[in-house]
């Protein structure tokens, strides 16, 4: 049964002891209703918002998904464990420290056309998934130049979605599709029953923060 991990802004939700949480993460097994199951806040360095909107240039990210919106319990960590030179990796971390999964980010042009996105578990093998296809990458860069125009009718219609480029991956390990990210909804489905479900929520808050610069990024906010 394919599981699906939802991704949601919430960017005026504030609870205490204060702060911000920025989006909300709604799991389906396929059975019923979605539920939710994790509350995302990004997890500032010391000298604040200024210092993480630094460092994230670099491609870092660092986030907290919380069990419930009062932040009393952890469902899993996402620190950078290295940044730069056009690969990212990312180690996501259970509620005590313990490891369950990273991910690496090639980003496009550095090691092939297209980001290229693996999934690392211990004990299994890594899952590759490149971002987009080439048939419809091919098709953006032709439409490129009428980008100005289709942005500028956009703020006439009150803003909207705006443009932008292929943005579904496909892993693919040996021969099997384990789990996917797909644009509409910023959802990741989760093929293979061994996988944590918890690597898929830290998937659905992270892909979206590399949208690029046309979007509006959830955790670039500067407040």
């Amino acid at each position: 049964m394919t599981r699906t991990l939802n991704l949601q802004a919430l960017r005026r939700l504030r609870t205490a002891p204060g702060g911000q949480l920025d989006c909300l993460i709604s799991f389906s097994d396929g059975s019923g209703t979605s539920r939710p199951v994790a509350y995302v806040e990004r997890e500032l360095p010391p000298n604040g918002i200024s210092a993480y909107l630094a460092v994230r240039k670099t491609g870092a990210r660092s986030f907290v998904l919380w069990a419930d919106e009062h932040r009393q319990a952890r469902v899993a960590t996402l620190v950078t464990v290295s940044a730069g030179s056009g690969r990212t990796q990312f180690q996501v971390l259970g509620p005590q420290g313990e490891p369950l999964g990273m991910f690496t980010r090639d980003k496009a042009f550095s090691r092939g056309l297209r980001s290229r996105w693996t999934v690392s578990r211990a004990g299994s093998p890594d899952a590759v998934g490149y971002k987009g296809r080439l048939f419809w990458w091919c098709v953006w860069w032709l439409c490129s130049p009428l980008l100005p125009i289709i942005l500028v009718a956009a703020l006439f219609n009150g803003g909207g979605d705006y443009p932008r480029g292929p943005r579904r991956i496909k892993w693919r390990s040996g021969g099997q599709v384990p789990l996917e990210f797909r644009s509409s909804g910023d959802t990741v489905h989760l093929f293979a029953p061994e996988l944590d479900w918890r690597l898929g929520a830290a998937l659905a808050a992270l892909i979206p923060s590399f949208d690029g610069w046309i979007g509006d990024p959830w955790d670039r906010r500067k407040d």
